[in-house]
């Protein structure tokens, strides 16, 4: 008795889910191998974004996802800074994407910041200057950071004050100076950011770096400098004569 033909069964070994999982599988193999030949040098910033998701989209093409994000931000620098909020709003990008970014800029800033702890910063100016403009330089809105330094000028506390909006973050000098008490601070310096890109003091700036400086001379506590940072310059206060 002649068997009727049947249908054939699809290749479960090869659908096309597998397919474009085996390609993303070469793809990611072949980037990897050439960061760890070549170091960060050897990939693009999206490339680098990539390295970073690979672990939080397992199975997914994230090339796309890495150019948006380049595209949006601007570059590499710019992406692992931007706030959560900013990265939730592009498509693609979950928590656990967006921890996975977060993390590196947390890995760099210490990094960076670490070897200042407990050293006298005004010995290591520039490399505080690369740390402020890493931490606050990208930043789409001004933030306020108080750096407290001890007698011998090391570094004691590094905090964040204030968050404000793309022009203004506001500074109470009450607060300041109660936080340097706490502290035992001797001296401190203030910096904060410019989103605009231009780094020249505006008088508002100029105005209360005046009433930060009166409060903290009140009670015997220096104001060695004020900074203002962007993500690629910056102005020192004191080198303006305005300190």
């Amino acid at each position: 008795m002649r068997v009727p033909n049947q249908p054939s069964k699809p290749d479960q070994s090869n659908t096309p889910d597998d397919a474009a999982a085996d390609l993303h599988s070469g793809h990611r193999e072949r980037l990897r191998r050439r960061f760890l030949s070549g170091g960060a040098d050897a990939v693009a910033d999206y490339e680098l974004l990539e390295l970073l998701l690979f672990s939080s989209r397992p199975r997914s093409d994230v090339k796309p996802l890495a150019k948006q994000l380049i595209s949006r931000f601007g570059n590499f620098a710019a992406v692992i800074s931007a706030d959560p909020a900013e990265l939730s709003a592009v498509s693609g990008m979950g928590e656990v994407s967006i921890v996975a970014l977060k993390t590196a800029q947390a890995a760099a800033l210490r990094l960076i910041g670490q070897p200042l702890i407990k050293r006298p910063v005004l010995s290591s100016w520039d490399q505080l200057v690369d740390y402020c403009r890493a931490a606050m330089g990208h930043s789409r809105v001004e933030e306020v950071r108080v750096l407290y330094l001890d007698r011998r000028n090391r570094l004691i506390a590094d905090e964040v004050q204030q968050r404000g909006t793309v022009d203004q973050a506001p500074i109470y000098p009450r607060e300041l100076v109660h936080r340097a008490l706490q502290i035992g601070s001797s001296a401190v310096i203030l910096v904060h950011n410019h989103p605009s890109g231009e780094p020249t003091p505006s008088a508002a700036d100029i105005e209360m770096t005046r009433q930060v400086h009166h409060a903290l001379s009140a009670l015997g506590i220096a104001l060695h400098d004020h900074l203002i940072v962007t993500s690629s310059k910056h102005v020192s206060f004191k080198q303006l004569g305005l300190l």
